[in-house]
């Protein structure tokens, strides 16, 4: 079954590609006492994730932090070296948004917002989705209903939803 509002989202270990290398991230440690936005795609470098989902939230970025929003996370099912070039090439860390990697699917199968597309080589990829999450708790969540578009999930459309 798939995440909702009120739900508390389960702990998984996520990685951020750092300046560093990567780094291992307890979602449910990053979250705790915070509000975040949490936004999610079927794969890095995809022509919707890259040409609408992730400038959404670049544009809004700075409207959301006048919200109250601490953070704003892309996450995909990805490696983080993907997420890191995809950063580079998106500018999405210079807008403040930080890109993690779910490399086996732990919290997109945890929170049932996973999907497998055999014929175009997405397996056990990320549903389109955005979420407003209050100290791990979700207050907003929209998800697309076709992976291919980027309507509700979009930086406005959650925006205005919050």
């Amino acid at each position: 079954m798939a995440i909702s509002k009120g739900d508390t989202l389960p702990d998984a270990t996520l990685i951020e590609n750092t300046d560093g290398g990567p780094k291992q991230v307890s979602l449910a440690e990053r979250l705790k006492g915070r509000n975040v936005v949490i936004f999610a795609l079927p794969g890095a470098f995809t022509g919707t994730c890259t040409t609408a989902h992730v400038p959404s939230f670049i544009r809004t970025a700075d409207q959301f932090r006048a919200k109250g929003v601490d953070e704003i996370i892309c996450l995909s099912v990805n490696d983080p070296f993907v997420m890191g070039a995809w950063d580079g090439q998106t500018g999405a860390g210079e807008a403040g948004i930080t890109m993690m990697a779910d490399p086996s699917a732990e919290f997109t199968k945890a929170t049932g917002m996973n999907f497998t597309a055999p014929p175009v080589g997405l397996i056990d990829r990320s549903k389109r989705y955005a979420m407003y999450v209050v100290d791990g708790t979700v207050e907003v969540i929209q998800a697309e209903e076709n992976p291919g578009v980027c309507e509700t999930s979009g930086g406005e459309a959650l925006l205005e939803a919050i």
